[in-house]
C-alpha cells in the first residue's frame, strides 16, 4: 500500500485560548487565569496537526497573511512536521485568528477574524502536489465558494485521489446550494450534527445524510459531540460511541476526529474502524487545551481505543 500523502486545504487559523473563563470582567477589570496558549487550528490546519501525529505525510495549503500572526502559524505547523510550502501569504489581508475563552466545563465561545481564508482561489492551488497525493481533505468549502471547491475536488478525483470535505460554518448559516455542486466529488463528508441539519435543511440526521449521499457523497460521517459519530454508507448506518474522558477543552475535536478517520481510511480500515480512531483522536485532544494537545501517535491512539470505555 502506498504511504498516505495528504493535502489538507482550506481554513488555517491561529487560536488564542484562555482557560478557565467564567465571565469577562466588566469595564477595565482583570482576572487571573490558569493558562493562555496559541495553537495552529482550522479545518485544514488543525486536521493537519493530528494527521501528522498519526503518521501521515502532510502538506497543507491555504491563504494566510504576511503578518506576525501568520509567521507564528507557519512556525507551529513546521514544528509539527507539516509541509507548509503551499501556504500563500497575502500582503493586504490579516491571518485568520480566534480568541477562545474556555469555560470550566470545556465549552468554547469564539471571537473570530475570517482573514485571508476567504481569498484562496484556483490560482493558489498546488495542482502538481495535489495530483501526487493519495488524499485531499478540503476544509471550509463554503468560504472559497462551491464552484472553486468543486473544481479542486473534481481535479483530485480525476487523478485518483481519495477526497474528503469538512464544513466550517454553523448550521444556521448553511444551505444546500453552498455545497451541492461539490458533493459528487466527495468520497467522505465529515460534518457535525448541527451542520448536517443546517446545510441539508432536514429535521433528522439520517434523512440529511441520505440527501447528501443522493447528491453524490460516498460516506457521510457525522460527529455528535459526546454522543460519538454516525456513519451512513451504501451498506447502511453505524453508530460509534465517544470515549469516556474528563473534558478540558473541545477546541479542535472535530478536526481531530477528521484526522483520525482519514488516517484510518488511508490504512485500509473500514469506515466504522476509521471512526473509532477518529473518536480516539478527538478524545486525546479534548483532554487538554488546544487543537495540538497530546503527545500521541497511531499506536497510542489505537491502544487508547482498545482499552478505554465508551461514553454512556
Amino acid at each position: 500500500m502506498k504511504a498516505q500523502q495528504v493535502v489538507t486545504m482550506g481554513v488555517h487559523v491561529l487560536d488564542v485560548l484562555v482557560r478557565p473563563v467564567e465571565e469577562i470582567p466588566e469595564g477595565q477589570g482583570a482576572t487571573l487565569v490558569d493558562d493562555i496558549r496559541m495553537t495552529a487550528a482550522g479545518t485544514a490546519g488543525g486536521t493537519a496537526l493530528t494527521l501528522a501525529k498519526l503518521g501521515a505525510s502532510v502538506r497543507t495549503a491555504g491563504a494566510i497573511g504576511t503578518d506576525p500572526t501568520g509567521d507564528l502559524l507557519v512556525q507551529l505547523l513546521d514544528r509539527a512536521g507539516i509541509d507548509t510550502g503551499s501556504l500563500v501569504r497575502r500582503v493586504d489581508t490579516s491571518t485568520s485568528a480566534s480568541v477562545l475563552p474556555i469555560r470550566p466545563n470545556g465549552d468554547r465561545p469564539s471571537l473570530h477574524l475570517l482573514g485571508a481564508n476567504i481569498t484562496y482561489g484556483l490560482d493558489d492551488v498546488p495542482w502538481d502536489a495535489l495530483a501526487e497525493a493519495t488524499h485531499l481533505h478540503l476544509g471550509g468549502p463554503e468560504l472559497i465558494g462551491v464552484d472553486v471547491a468543486a473544481r479542486i475536488l473534481s481535479y483530485a478525483k480525476e487523478h485518483g485521489v481519495v477526497t474528503s470535505m469538512d464544513l466550517l460554518a454553523p448550521g444556521v448559516l448553511g444551505s444546500f446550494d453552498q455545497i451541492e455542486a461539490a458533493l459528487p466529488y466527495v468520497d467522505h463528508l465529515l460534518p457535525n450534527d448541527d451542520q448536517l441539519l443546517g446545510f441539508t435543511g432536514e429535521d433528522d440526521l439520517l434523512t440529511g445524510a441520505e440527501k447528501l449521499r443522493a447528491a453524490g457523497v460516498g460516506v457521510v460521517a457525522v460527529t455528535r459531540g459526546g454522543d460519538g459519530a454516525l456513519l451512513v454508507t451504501a451498506e447502511g448506518t453505524e453508530t460509534v460511541p465517544a470515549f469516556a474522558i474528563d473534558v478540558v477543552d473541545t477546541t479542535g475535536c472535530g478536526d481531530a476526529f477528521s484526522a483520525g478517520y482519514l488516517r484510518g481510511v488511508g490504512l485500509g480500515r473500514t469506515p466504522g474502524e476509521a471512526a473509532v480512531l477518529g473518536c480516539a483522536a478527538a478524545a486525546l485532544v479534548a483532554e487538554g487545551l488546544g487543537s495540538d494537545h497530546g503527545d500521541f501517535d497511531l499506536a497510542t491512539a489505537d491502544e487508547f481505543a482498545a482499552t478505554r470505555k465508551p461514553r454512556t
